[in-house]
């Protein structure tokens, strides 16, 4: 794919992440993609739905999955507004998506390399391959403005 391609999809994903800070929910928004058409949509919902898989992530590979009604994703792309956690990581690498693309490094439990990169690892049997910094700006914006407004909401 193309940076404008690449760039445009997580504009999306970024809509998304917007739908779930409106929710009260740490704005991240992900998408699959296969042959260049979205076949899946998600932002966390943690908190609403009660379940700490409900990430982003997970909730766009569950839609693409029922889609495709196959739980591999080979020949798909997952883009997500977040570095991914070790846990959309694993899912990430079960459903055989090809390719990783990310908005926003994140320091606290990033696993494209920021804390561990779980993609690099070769005794796993799947290797993603992993594209990260799309649209950082903008993705690192909108998380720091959801947690300076809370922080706020506090004070």
């Amino acid at each position: 794919m193309d940076a404008d391609f690449d760039a445009a999809r997580m504009r999306e994903s970024l809509r998304l992440a917007v739908r779930a800070a409106e929710r009260g929910e740490v704005p991240v928004g992900a998408l699959v993609v296969k042959n260049g058409k979205v076949i899946g949509r998600g932002y966390n919902a943690p908190i609403s739905s009660k379940d700490p898989s409900a990430h982003a992530e997970i909730q766009a590979l569950r839609e693409a999955t029922k889609k495709l009604d196959n739980y591999r994703l080979e020949g798909c792309s997952l883009y997500v507004t977040l570095e991914p956690c070790a846990m959309c990581a694993g899912a990430i690498m079960h459903a055989r998506i090809a390719r990783l693309v990310y908005g926003a490094a994140d320091p606290k439990t990033g696993a494209c390399g920021s804390v561990v990169d779980l993609f690099s690892e070769k005794k796993l049997n799947h290797h993603t391959t992993v594209t990260g910094g799309v649209l950082a700006d903008e993705a690192g914006r909108l998380l720091s403005e959801f947690f300076a407004a809370r922080r706020n909401a506090e004070s």
